[in-house]
């Protein structure tokens, strides 16, 4: 059984979730970039806590999770995939970026995305709020 989280915490996770989800195909960002854009910058390592915590599956009370929400699509800000605890983690991650276009390199063991070049993504703001910023004037 999942562990209750506050509504802090709560609101938190989906802020996380729902930025995540607006990384196009193909880019990538960072954990900081992530914390910036939802508003708590002095965050990036909680925005990974809360990606670590994505639930794999759709449940009935799950509305986020690793269908809906493209987890893959952030990295360390060196462009590094991190390790984790399961060693494939970061391999799975690099396979799945590789199918939507993203070149990812390997090197001593590391894997790495170029995040100055095509793929990196760096919005002023989030697309969502640019939309939500034009209907109001």
């Amino acid at each position: 059984m999942p562990r209750q989280r506050s509504d802090d915490a709560e609101r938190w996770y989906s802020s996380v979730y729902m930025a995540v989800q607006e990384i196009p195909r193909g880019q990538v960002t960072t954990y900081g970039h992530i914390a910036r854009l939802v508003g708590e910058p002095q965050r990036p390592r909680q925005v990974g806590q809360a990606l670590k915590y994505l639930p794999e599956r759709c449940g009935s009370e799950t509305v986020f999770n690793h269908e809906n929400v493209p987890w893959q699509r952030v990295v360390a800000s060196t462009g590094a995939i991190p390790q984790r605890e399961d060693p494939s983690g970061a391999e799975r991650q690099a396979q799945r970026l590789r199918a939507e276009g993203v070149e990812v390199t390997e090197a001593n063991g590391e894997f790495l995305v170029d995040l100055k070049g095509r793929f990196g993504w760096f919005p002023e703001r989030l697309p969502s709020e640019e939309r939500d910023g034009d209907e109001d004037g």
